[in-house]
């Protein structure tokens, strides 16, 4: 009955050391396959029709908040709104995919070329790679919800949202600072 009982305490723990490291496991995976400009591997630690969903609703309150109530009143700027949030969504669709991160991975690796920013300095040397969780601040917001904050240049604070999918962690929600400007 002892090694029952022990058996079974072992595997709580384990499960519960499992789902205390799993958003820093999924951190770190995500970190690797940006280093590594692996998209089959961002994959699987992004939720990407959630995360296409969150920002989409992100950007549509946007586009009418900075449009204001008088736009909002008017036939014509209820148009040019409905016009901007399709655009908005147009590009989210298009750039929160494998591909869309590919491509944005590509850009930053040949921005990086271009400015001389490479290991070593050597322009043919491989570039030094996108870290955008670099120095995150991180904190569980329940025991489902884990929040990894950066800051952007100008103090604006970015918050990565990852939820817990079973016993997985995956990046489902990126709040940007639209507020700030």
């Amino acid at each position: 009955m002892r090694k029952v009982v022990a058996v079974l305490v072992l595997l709580l723990l384990g499960l519960l050391g499992w789902s205390v490291a799993g958003p820093y496991l999924a951190i770190r995976g995500i970190s690797q396959a940006i280093e590594q400009r692996d998209t089959a591997r961002l994959e699987r630690h992004v939720d990407f029709p959630t995360l296409r969903m969150n920002l989409k609703a992100q950007l549509a309150d946007q586009v009418v908040r900075r449009a204001g109530v008088d736009a909002q009143s008017s036939m014509f700027g209820a148009v040019a709104i409905s016009l901007a949030g399709n655009l908005a969504g147009a590009g989210v669709d298009a750039m929160v995919t494998p591909t869309g991160i590919a491509a944005l991975l590509q850009g930053h690796a040949l921005w990086k070329r271009a400015s001389g920013q490479t290991i070593g300095g050597d322009s043919y040397a491989p570039t030094q790679p996108a870290q955008p969780l670099k120095d995150a601040s991180h904190r569980f917001e329940s025991l489902s919800r884990f929040t990894a904050t950066v800051h952007t240049e100008d103090g604006q604070p970015l918050v990565f949202v990852l939820d817990r999918q079973g016993l997985q962690w995956r990046l489902t929600d990126i709040r940007l600072p639209l507020d700030a400007g």
